[in-house]
C-alpha cells in the first residue's frame, strides 16, 4: 500500500486511529448551547421571505418566493408540528433538543408561525400586490371588474365551474363533512326566508382541478387581470343556493397531519402497504386551521367545534389563504419580470474535441475524475447522457443505480429501462418512502418492474438517500472497468435546473469496490464495515466525520494550522455539533454554510468564538453537502448526500466521497472562500440564534450574489461555453 492510500485508511476507516496526544482537560459545553431545531425552521423560511420582500429582485421572484415560503410552512405543519403534537398527544414525546416540554415548544411554533404568516400576508398584500398591478398583473375581485369582463366571466362560470361545485348542507340529515387537507374551502351561511332558518354550508373550491387564478382579461398591451377562483365562486353563490338568502362567506383552509408511518417490519408487501397509508394520510388529524380576516365569531365557532381545533391553531389572515397558488404566475411570457435567462454549460470534460463530434463520457472518465457543478453545469449533458450512453452501449453489462425523487417524464428511468430490454443487467434501488414522492415512486418502480429491471427498496428501516450510480463496462482488451457516480442530488432532470448540487465521475478501482460492495449491502444480506473512498451512513458517517473533526482539534492543540469547512442543509446532530464546539475551543477555524436548520451558536465566548455560519438563499436552492478538512496540509474533501441530522446518520443509507484530485479541491475552495466573505450577500447567524441579513455594503452597494457570480465564472471559461 502506498503512502497516499494509507492516509485514505486512515481517513474513513475504523482500523487506524489519529495519535492521541495528552491535552489539557476540558470544561463543560454550557446546557444551552443549541437552537430549537423547530424555531431555527421558522427562522430559516423567514429568510424565503426576506427574498419576497427584497425590492432589488424582479416582481415575479419575489412572487416566487412567496408561493415558496407557503408550500414550506404547509410541509413543515404537515410533518413537523403533525409529528410533534402527535408525540405530545400519545405521551411519547420527550423533551427536544434543547431540552425543554414538547407542550412549550409547540407553543412557541405556534406563536413565531402566526407572526410570520400575517407577515406573509402583508407583503402580497402592501408590496407585492401593487407591483404586480403596475407590471400590468393584476389580481382584483369581480366587482372591480368592467361588466363586460363580468359578464364574460358568468358564462366561465356557468359552463366549467358550477358542473364542478359540489354544495354540502349541514343540518340534521346532513353531518358536517370531511374537510381534506390543504382544500380551499367557502363557508356559507344561508338564511330560508319563508322558516327564517338559518343553516351552514361548506363548499369546496376545486383548487386542484381548475386554475386558481381565473383570467379575466388580456390586452394588447400585456396588461393580464385575473381573479381568484373562490371570489369568482363567490360571487356566484346565489345560482348554488337558489331560494335562500346568503347571510355570509368565507374562506378556510385545513392542514392535516399528513406524514406517514409504514411498519415495515410487519408488511410483507411494503408497496400495497404505502399505498394504504397514503390514502390514509387524506384522513390524518387537523393540526392548522387557516381562515380570513373577515370570518365571523358564529363561523369560526362552529368550524373549530366540528373540526376539533384549539384557537391557538387558527390562523387569521389578512389577505387570500394559499398564496402557493401563486406559482401560477410562472407561465406568464414576462421574461423581464423574471431573472435573466441562463443555460447550464457543458463541463470541460464532457465537450467533444470537434464541434459535430458526439462526446464520450466514458473515455473521459476513464482519463480522469470529472467533477460537475449544477445547475451551472448542465445535467442533461453529464448525469443524462452519461445513463443514456450505457444503456446504448453494447460493451456495457450493468447499470446499478438508486432513486430516490424523480421526475414524472424521468429520462433517468426511460435509459435504464431501455438498458434492461436491451438485455442489460440493471438493478435499481427504489426509495419508494421519499415524503410526498410516494406514489410516483411506486408508479416507476412498477413500469421498471414490468421493464425486467431488477428493483429493490433498499434496507427494512432505512431510507436509501444515496445517490449513486455504477455502470459496469467491457473495455476493448477485454476487462471489466467501473464507472461511478456519486452525488449530493436527485437523479431529477427538472429539479437540477434550480437546486445547486455537485457531482462526481470516477473509474477509480477503490471507489468502484465500495460502490459494488455497497449496492450489494442494498440488494442483498451483506453488511459492510469498511469502505476506502466513502464514508457511509448509519454505521459510519458520523463515526467518520467525529474523527476527521477530532484529528483537526489536536492539529490545533499540537500548533498546527487547523480548518474545518461544512456546507449542509441543515445542522442538528449533537454529537457533530459538540465536537465542532471542542474543535474551536482547541483553535480551530470552523465554517459552516447552512441552508436551513442550525442548531450551532456560533460565537458563544469559550466555546465557539472561532465558528462562523453562513446561510445564502437565492435564484438556486442550495442542496449540496462539503465537508472539508485541511489535515495538516494534505487537505482532505468529501462531498455526498447526507445533512447532520439525525435521520440522516441514523436511519438512511447516505454516502460521502472523497475527492482526490487538486483542480477539485481548489474548486471547493474557492467557491467556500466567495461563500463566507464579508463582500458576498448572505445572512449571518449569531450567539443567540439570530440571522441578520447582509446584503448590502456600509456604502449601499450590494454584495457579490454568489450564485450569479459562479454562472458568470463559468460562462468567461471559453471551454464552458459550449451548451447542451
Amino acid at each position: 500500500m502506498d503512502e497516499e492510500s494509507a492516509t485514505e485508511v486512515v481517513a474513513v476507516t475504523d482500523d487506524a486511529p489519529a495519535p492521541t496526544p495528552a491535552r489539557p482537560r476540558q470544561a463543560p459545553l454550557p446546557r444551552d448551547r443549541y437552537i430549537d431545531r423547530e424555531l431555527s425552521w421558522l427562522a430559516f423560511n423567514r429568510r424565503v421571505l426576506d427574498l419576497a420582500e427584497d425590492e432589488s429582485l424582479p416582481i415575479l421572484e419575489r412572487t416566487n418566493f412567496l408561493a415558496i415560503f407557503a408550500s414550506n410552512l404547509d410541509e413543515f405543519f404537515m410533518v413537523r408540528v403533525a409529528g410533534l403534537k402527535r408525540r405530545i398527544l400519545t405521551g411519547l414525546a420527550v423533551p427536544t433538543n434543547i431540552g425543554r416540554a414538547p407542550k412549550a415548544v409547540l407553543a412557541d411554533i405556534n406563536a413565531a408561525a402566526h407572526v410570520l404568516q400575517v407577515q406573509h400576508a402583508e407583503v402580497f398584500q402592501e408590496q407585492v400586490r401593487p407591483l404586480l398591478d403596475a407590471a400590468g398583473i393584476r389580481i382584483v375581485g369581480v366587482d372591480d371588474l368592467p361588466e363586460s369582463e363580468r359578464n364574460r366571466l358568468s358564462d366561465v362560470f356557468a359552463n366549467q365551474i358550477f358542473p364542478v361545485l359540489m354544495p354540502l348542507a349541514v343540518d340534521p340529515a346532513h353531518p358536517f363533512p370531511y374537510i381534506s387537507g390543504l382544500s380551499l374551502n367557502l363557508a356559507v351561511r344561508v338564511r330560508n326566508p319563508k322558516s327564517g332558518r338559518v343553516d351552514f354550508a361548506r363548499l369546496k373550491v376545486p383548487a386542484g382541478s381548475l386554475p386558481r387564478l381565473v383570467a379575466a382579461s388580456s390586452t394588447a398591451s400585456g396588461t393580464t387581470t385575473f381573479v381568484l377562483l373562490e371570489d369568482l365562486i363567490a360571487h356566484h353563490l346565489d345560482e348554488l343556493f337558489p331560494g335562500m338568502e346568503v347571510l355570509e362567506h368565507h374562506v378556510f383552509r385545513l392542514t392535516r397531519n399528513e406524514d406517514l408511518e409504514v411498519d415495515e417490519d410487519e408488511s410483507e408487501n411494503l408497496l400495497q402497504a404505502l399505498e394504504k397509508e397514503l390514502l390514509r394520510r387524506r384522513f390524518g388529524p387537523p393540526i392548522r386551521l387557516e381562515i380570513t380576516e373577515d370570518m365571523d365569531a358564529t363561523t369560526l365557532e362552529l368550524l373549530t367545534s366540528e373540526l376539533e381545533v384549539s384557537r391557538d391553531e387558527v390562523y387569521r389572515l389578512p389577505g387570500p389563504l394559499d398564496l402557493a397558488g401563486l406559482f401560477e404566475l410562472n407561465r406568464l411570457d414576462r421574461p423581464q419580470l423574471h431573472y435573466p435567462t441562463t443555460v447550464p454549460a457543458t463541463a470541460p470534460a464532457f465537450v467533444p474535441g470537434e464541434p459535430n463530434e458526439k462526446p464520450d463520457l466514458f473515455a473521459a472518465i476513464a482519463e480522469q475524475d470529472v467533477l460537475v457543478h449544477h445547475p451551472y453545469e448542465s445535467f442533461a449533458t453529464s448525469v443524462q447522457t452519461f445513463l443514456e450512453q450505457a444503456a446504448a452501449d453494447p460493451a456495457v453489462l450493468a447499470i446499478k443505480q438508486t432513486l430516490y425523487r424523480t421526475s414524472g417524464d424521468s429520462p433517468i428511468v426511460e435509459a435504464l429501462i431501455d438498458a434492461a430490454e436491451a438485455g442489460k443487467q440493471v438493478l435499481a434501488i427504489v426509495e419508494i418512502k421519499a415524503r410526498f414522492d410516494e406514489q410516483n415512486n411506486i408508479d416507476w418502480a412498477r413500469k421498471l418492474e414490468r421493464a425486467g429491471v431488477h428493483v429493490v427498496y433498499g434496507l427494512v428501516g432505512l431510507k436509501t438517500h444515496c445517490k449513486l450510480a455504477l455502470v459496469v463496462r467491457r473495455e476493448a482488451d477485454g476487462d471489466l472497468r467501473n464507472y461511478c457516480h456519486i452525488g449530493t442530488g436527485n437523479y431529477n432532470p427538472k429539479t437540477s435546473r434550480i437546486y445547486e448540487d455537485l457531482g462526481l465521475f470516477t473509474a477509480d478501482e477503490q471507489v468502484a469496490k465500495d460502490l459494488i460492495r455497497l449496492f450489494n449491502e442494498l440488494s442483498g444480506y451483506a453488511i459492510e464495515k469498511k469502505f476506502r473512498r466513502l464514508l457511509v451512513a448509519p454505521l459510519l458517517l458520523r463515526k467518520g466525520l467525529l474523527k476527521r473533526i477530532n484529528a483537526e482539534r489536536m492539529h490545533a492543540e499540537a500548533g498546527k494550522p487547523a480548518r474545518i469547512r461544512i456546507k449542509v442543509n441543515s445542522m442538528v446532530d449533537e454529537a457533530i455539533i459538540d465536537a465542532l464546539y471542542r474543535a474551536s475551543q482547541a483553535g480551530v477555524q470552523v465554517e459552516v454554510w447552512v441552508r436551513g436548520i442550525c442548531s450551532l451558536k456560533p460565537g458563544i465566548p469559550g466555546v465557539s468564538e472561532n465558528i462562523t455560519v453562513r446561510s445564502i438563499l437565492g435564484r438556486y436552492l442550495e442542496h449540496s453537502r462539503i465537508f472539508s478538512f485541511l489535515n495538516d496540509g494534505d487537505p482532505i474533501t468529501f462531498i455526498g448526500s447526507a445533512d447532520m441530522m439525525h435521520r440522516n446518520l441514523d436511519r438512511r443509507v447516505e454516502a460521502l466521497v472523497r475527492l482526490k484530485r487538486k483542480e477539485h479541491l481548489e474548486e471547493l475552495d474557492r467557491l467556500f472562500d466567495l461563500a463566507m466573505s464579508d463582500d458576498t450577500a448572505s445572512w449571518h447567524l449569531d450567539d443567540i440564534g439570530v440571522w441578520e441579513r447582509h446584503a448590502l455594503s456600509d456604502g449601499g452597494e450590494p454584495h457579490v450574489d454568489l450564485q450569479a457570480a459562479t454562472m458568470q465564472a463559468l460562462s468567461a471559461n471559453p471551454r464552458k461555453r459550449q451548451t447542451r
